[in-house]
Formats: structure tokens, C-alpha cells, sequence
């Protein structure tokens, strides 16, 4: 899978991948001018719309209504670092839900790809290429 990210010479950032393009932005704090999720916002959403992305198909498979299903996400920031410490998903159910498939909801976020790679973390390679002058127009 390869992303193509574009700069665009503020705060704003884009990543591009098959057809479709993610904006990103800093919040005004951080002198951007929160006209998109930063970064790290899009990394921490990717977690919950991936566990509901399994909620859904679960229930879909079973003929049972998403209606009335949402996922609360909860981030508490380590304070040595800054970072998240702690990753909360709460699946919010009507009480009309069959609590039979409460315990399998719980194990069918486990399949999510994201929860599994932060589990087993990839290894992070940057490097450097000159692309030649002739490119230059093109990648701005």
C-alpha cells in the first residue's frame, strides 16, 4: 500500500491513496487553522471507526440493527509523554440489543487491524531520495 503525501506549504497536510485524498490541518494552537483533524486525531479516530467498522459487519452478518449502536472512544494522555496512555472503546447498545452478542462484540474489536498493529507495532523506516529537477513541478 503506498500513500502520497502532499505539503502544502502551511500547516495542512494531505495524504492520497487509491482516488481518495485525506486532509489534514494543526488546530489554531498550534498555528494551523483547524479546517481538518491534525494527524494524531486521524491516527487515535482510525481505532474506533475501525472497531466499528467489525461492530458492523458483526451485526450485519447476523441480520441485527445498527440502529442506536455508537462507540464512545476514550484517549488519556500519558503525562511523562504526551501521548496516549490509554485507549478507552466503550460499545453503546440499546438495551433492546441481545445481550447474547455482548461478549462476542467485545472479541470481534479484537480483529480490528488497527488495535492489532499498535499491538505489534511496524518497524519505521525514513529515508531521503532527490527526485530530479524535471519532477519538481509535479510534487509541489
Amino acid at each position: 500500500m503506498q500513500f502520497e503525501i502532499q505539503l502544502s506549504g502551511d500547516s495542512r497536510v494531505q495524504a492520497h491513496i487509491h482516488g481518495h485524498t485525506i486532509a489534514t490541518d494543526q488546530p489554531t494552537r498550534a498555528g494551523g487553522d483547524d479546517r481538518a483533524p491534525s494527524p494524531y486525531a486521524l491516527f487515535l479516530a482510525s481505532i474506533g471507526t475501525c472497531a466499528g467498522y467489525f461492530v458492523q459487519s458483526f451485526c450485519a452478518s447476523r441480520g441485527l440493527s445498527t440502529v442506536g449502536i455508537r462507540i464512545v472512544q476514550q484517549v488519556e494522555k500519558d503525562p511523562a509523554t504526551g501521548l496516549a496512555g490509554q485507549v478507552s472503546l466503550d460499545i453503546a447498545v440499546p438495551e433492546t440489543f441481545p445481550a447474547k452478542y455482548h461478549r462476542a462484540l467485545l472479541r470481534v474489536v479484537d480483529q480490528c487491524s488497527v488495535k492489532r498493529t499498535l499491538a505489534h507495532p511496524p518497524v519505521i523506516e525514513t529515508a531521503i531520495s532527490a527526485l530530479p529537477s524535471s519532477q519538481l513541478s509535479s510534487a509541489a
